[in-house]
């Protein structure tokens, strides 16, 4: 799982939430509007979310190899 997030945070491992990608994910699962999520929107939705989060990384690992 740590190697398919360090995968999928490539470029914003300091700074997550700016991701483009990170942000295109949480926009097409919540709703949310994905140019106007803040750092602080990033964190609640990761920590509200964690366990469907985990699970996606363990999915993610699979499929990345």
């Amino acid at each position: 799982m740590i190697r398919a997030a360090w995968r999928l945070s490539k470029g914003y491992r300091l700074r997550p939430w700016a991701s483009p990608y990170l942000k295109w994910r949480i926009e097409t699962w919540s709703g949310m509007d994905a140019e106007k999520i803040t750092p602080r929107e990033f964190v609640d939705f990761v920590w509200q979310h964690r366990v469907d989060l985990m699970r996606y990384l363990r999915w993610a690992e699979r499929r990345g190899g």
